[in-house]
C-alpha cells in the first residue's frame, strides 16, 4: 500500500509516517514547511522519520495542499491507496489576527484533498478534525452526536465546515471518509505553540508562566502514540455505504469520532506534573481567559472504541515524563 500523509513534517503527521513505515507500508508525505513555527524542527521532525529503517519506504514532496496545481504535480504519478489529510493551519488564538491563513489551509486546501480523493475511488480518506468544533458547548463528555453549531474560533469554523464539505463529498461521490476530533495532542515532537511546550520550555530556563482562568481549566490530554494507534485503526476500517447512520450521524460513507483520553485533567495538575518532571517550580502569572478558548474539553471516545477497538492507554503522569525528557534531549538541556 502507498499511503499519502500531509502535514508530514508535523506533530502528529510525523508520527504517524513512521508508524506506517512500521507497518510496512509505503509513504508519501507532503507539507508546505509553512513559517507558522520555528520551520527548523519540521526539518528536524523530518531526519527524524528519516532515522527509521524502513526510510526508503518515504518520500517527502513539499508543496501547499492550498495550491491544487503544486499538489496536482506533487502527487503526479502516484498510486495511492489511502489517504491520511492531517494539514491544516493549527492554532486557536492565531486565527485571531491572521484569519485568511485558516481560509486558505484549512478550506481551500481541504476541498483541494477531497477532489483529489474524488479521483481515487474506493479510497479511504481521514483527515483531521478538532475538539474545537464543539466550541460552546456546556453539556459534558463531549458526543459526536451533539449540535455543533456556535464556533467560538475562526478555526473551529474551519474545522466543522471541513466535515461539512466532506458530509457534501460523501453524499455526491459515495466517497468514504473518516473526521477525527483531535483532542489536546501531546508527546515528543510536539508543537512549541502548546501549553506542554511552553509551560517545560519556561520552567526550564526560570522564566513565567501564563496560567489563563486561574488554571480553573481542564483538558482531555491524550498522548501521541495514542492518537497514532487511533488513527491507524481508523484508516483501516473505511465507513461502508450501506445507508445505516454512522457516528456522526451521516447516511453517507462519513464517519464522525471523538479522540482522546477520555479522561480530562485540570490545568494545575498539568502543571504540577510538568514542574516534577523538570525538578523545579513554576512562577505563575495569572491571567484571563483568552478569546477562543474553553473551560473544558471531555471526549466522549465510545464510538470509536466500538468501531476499533480504541482504549488510550497513557496515563497524564506517564506522558509528561516522557515529554520533559524528550525536551531535554532535543534542547540540550
Amino acid at each position: 500500500m502507498t499511503i499519502l500523509v500531509t502535514g508530514a513534517a508535523g506533530f502528529i503527521g510525523a508520527h504517524v509516517a513512521r508508524r506506517l513505515l512500521d507497518e510496512g507500508h509505503d509513504v508519501i508525505g507532503i507539507d508546505s514547511l509553512d513559517p507558522y513555527y520555528d520551520v527548523s524542527l519540521k526539518h528536524d521532525r523530518l531526519a527524524w522519520i528519516g532515522e527509521h529503517p524502513e526510510a526508503a519506504r518515504f518520500a517527502f514532496r513539499q508543496a501547499d495542499i492550498a495550491d491544487e496545481v503544486a499538489l496536482d504535480a506533487a502527487l503526479a504519478g502516484a498510486r495511492l491507496t489511502a489517504i491520511v489529510h492531517l494539514a491544516a493551519q493549527a492554532g486557536v488564538r492565531y486565527s485571531l489576527s491572521n484569519p485568511r491563513a485558516y481560509v486558505r489551509a484549512n478550506l481551500a486546501g481541504h476541498l483541494n484533498m477531497l477532489e483529489i480523493a474524488r479521483a481515487l475511488p474506493g479510497v479511504h480518506m481521514v483527515y483531521a478534525s478538532s475538539s474545537s468544533v464543539y466550541g460552546a458547548n456546556t453539556s459534558v463528555p463531549f458526543r459526536v452526536e451533539d449540535r455543533v453549531d456556535r464556533p467560538i474560533s475562526l478555526y473551529a469554523a474551519t474545522k466543522r465546515a471541513d466535515e461539512l464539505m466532506s458530509e457534501t463529498y460523501a453524499h455526491l461521490y459515495r466517497m468514504p471518509l473518516t473526521g477525527l476530533r483531535f483532542f489536546t495532542v501531546y508527546g515528543p515532537w510536539g508543537r512549541p505553540d502548546m501549553a506542554m511546550w511552553l509551560f517545560t520550555d519556561a520552567i526550564l530556563a526560570g522564566r513565567p508562566i501564563s496560567v489563563f482562568n486561574g488554571g480553573d481549566m481542564a483538558r482531555d490530554f491524550t498522548y501521541i502514540d495514542d492518537i497514532v494507534t487511533g488513527v491507524v485503526a481508523t484508516l483501516a476500517r473505511p465507513p461502508v455505504d450501506d445507508g445505516a447512520a454512522k457516528p456522526g450521524g451521516s447516511v453517507s460513507p462519513h464517519a464522525l469520532y471523538n479522540i482522546g483520553n477520555h479522561s480530562p485533567e485540570r490545568l494545575d495538575r498539568l502543571i504540577a506534573l510538568i514542574e516534577a518532571a523538570c525538578g523545579r517550580p513554576a512562577i505563575r502569572e495569572p491571567k484571563p481567559m483568552q478569546p477562543g478558548d474553553v473551560a473544558q474539553t471531555f471526549a466522549d471516545v465510545s464510538a470509536l472504541t466500538a468501531a476499533t477497538g480504541f482504549t488510550p492507554a497513557t496515563p497524564l503522569e506517564d506522558g509528561v515524563a516522557r515529554f520533559v525528557a524528550w525536551y531535554r534531549h532535543y534542547r540540550g538541556i
